[in-house]
């Protein structure tokens, strides 16, 4: 990870010295906004060896950032504390599939059926809740792209994030069998109204991350 520790860091507390991988870390949660998140998710995300990702979780959850719950940690409110400013640029996304869900789908359960879902390529990372929609968030095993869906209302985006791989087809067939999860939940409703679903094209959205 590229570190971004800066002099504008300002610890949550006194006794708080956070390092560099701290600082990577507190980065990557704040910037994909996470509510919650799960360790094997952020190991495969950060690339950082379990131990050390262990002890850098333990010292944020101490200083009250973080708390572990049954299913990962969720991110306390203490976050916006912090001051980190990013001496790099985000990570571009990638649309993938635009699609709208039918209207008499019950959103909260979607979310639950997908939540902490492994399926395919695919392991769980975390979910970001914001006042416009909620974003599921997986990664390939390898850590090599990450794939969120966002739901507002009921527009449905799948986009994807390229670390260390532009494999646009992998990126492809993974939010595939994401809308294979999605179609088995809205049969399984017994809805009637059809999901029109935009697949998004190599040369009208691909762009090199």
């Amino acid at each position: 990870m590229v570190s971004v520790l800066n002099n504008n860091w300002q610890s949550p507390s006194s006794e708080y010295s956070p390092s560099e991988r701290d600082a990577d870390v507190l980065l990557l949660i704040e910037t994909e906004d996470f509510t919650s998140f799960t360790f094997d998710g952020l190991k495969r995300r950060t690339g950082l060896h379990s131990e050390t990702l262990s002890r850098i979780l333990a010292r944020l959850e101490a200083e009250g950032i973080i708390k572990k719950e049954p299913a990962g940690y969720r991110v306390t409110p203490k976050i916006t504390q912090l001051n980190i400013h990013p001496q790099h640029t985000k990570t571009p996304t990638t649309p993938l599939i635009q699609t709208f869900l039918p209207s008499d789908i019950m959103t909260q359960r979607l979310i639950l059926q997908l939540r902490g879902k492994w399926f395919g390529m695919l392991r769980w990372l975390g979910i970001s809740e914001t006042p416009q929609g909620i974003t599921l968030k997986w990664i390939t095993e390898d850590g090599a792209i990450q794939i969120a869906a966002n739901i507002e209302g009921t527009a449905l985006n799948i986009e994807a994030k390229f670390l260390t791989s532009n494999n646009l087809n992998l990126a492809l067939k993974a939010s595939y069998q994401l809308m294979s999860l999605i179609g088995k939940f809205v049969t399984s409703s017994r809805t009637t109204n059809p999901v029109t679903t935009q697949t998004a094209g190599y040369f009208n959205f691909y762009t090199t991350a």
